[in-house]
């Protein structure tokens, strides 16, 4: 293109937009980056790091937000980010879902969607046979292998390498079921789990068959129904 740079390691970077190569990859997941300074950003999800403290309180944040969204006051390290926030203002979605008419303000959200009929999980675990369908799942997964497991339960032994897994464990000791479904009295421990049961109500199929005109309300439904075609 037109672009001129006055530092070669610029142009290279750029260079890569166009290429989409990208060379700066994880060695716990499969994520794979333009520039350097985008796999270390990355890194810290795995390790936890947070550099950068907030000035009005003793919080620390994985990375630096420069770029600051003007309704809601959210912040990015990237104007791109930004950017894509923005069309939740503006309401603007121009990604539709190929096999549905539901649309996304951004094509990252479209693409998860989508896999949710496909029942496609690309992000696989190397250090053992799990695979997700995001890659925010698998990056969470990822913490079993490379921690140690710092959230132990104080009615059981079990310890749990988030603590948002372990507000959940502790419900089944509780008996807390703070997902009210707002259709009938049913009532759940996890959200996801609500999300299931909801579709019940809304007759929702969002799994499809790739081989057949067959839909599901859950995943486990459709790989099922999928080792049909395949015997």
């Amino acid at each position: 293109c037109d672009k001129a740079f006055s530092i070669k390691i610029h142009i290279e970077s750029h260079t890569r937009t166009h290429t989409e190569e990208k060379p700066y990859q994880c060695k716990l997941c499969k994520k794979a980056y333009l520039q350097s300074s985008h796999l270390t950003k990355h890194m810290r999800i795995h390790t936890g790091e947070k550099p950068y403290p907030c000035s009005q309180c003793e919080k620390t944040f994985q990375i630096g937000d420069p770029y600051l969204c003007s309704y809601s006051g959210k912040a990015f390290s990237q104007n791109a980010y930004l950017k894509s926030h923005m069309k939740i203002h503006t309401k603007e979605k121009p990604y539709k879902c190929s096999q549905c008419d539901k649309v996304f303000s951004m094509n990252s959200h479209n693409k998860s969607h989508t896999r949710t009929h496909t029942a496609e999980k690309p992000y696989q675990c190397k250090l053992c046979e799990t695979a997700y369908s995001q890659g925010s799942h698998l990056a969470k997964h990822i913490i079993i292998h490379t921690w140690e497991k710092p959230y132990k339960c104080s009615q059981c032994d079990k310890v749990k390498p988030l603590n948002a897994n372990l507000k959940r464990h502790l419900r089944v000791h509780s008996g807390e079921k703070s997902y009210q479904c707002s259709h009938c009295n049913y009532s759940y421990r996890d959200s996801g789990d609500l999300g299931s049961h909801m579709r019940v109500h809304t007759k929702e199929k969002p799994y499809k068959c790739c081989h057949c005109d067959k839909a599901f309300t859950h995943s486990g439904t459709l790989k099922a129904h999928i080792r049909t075609h395949t015997r």
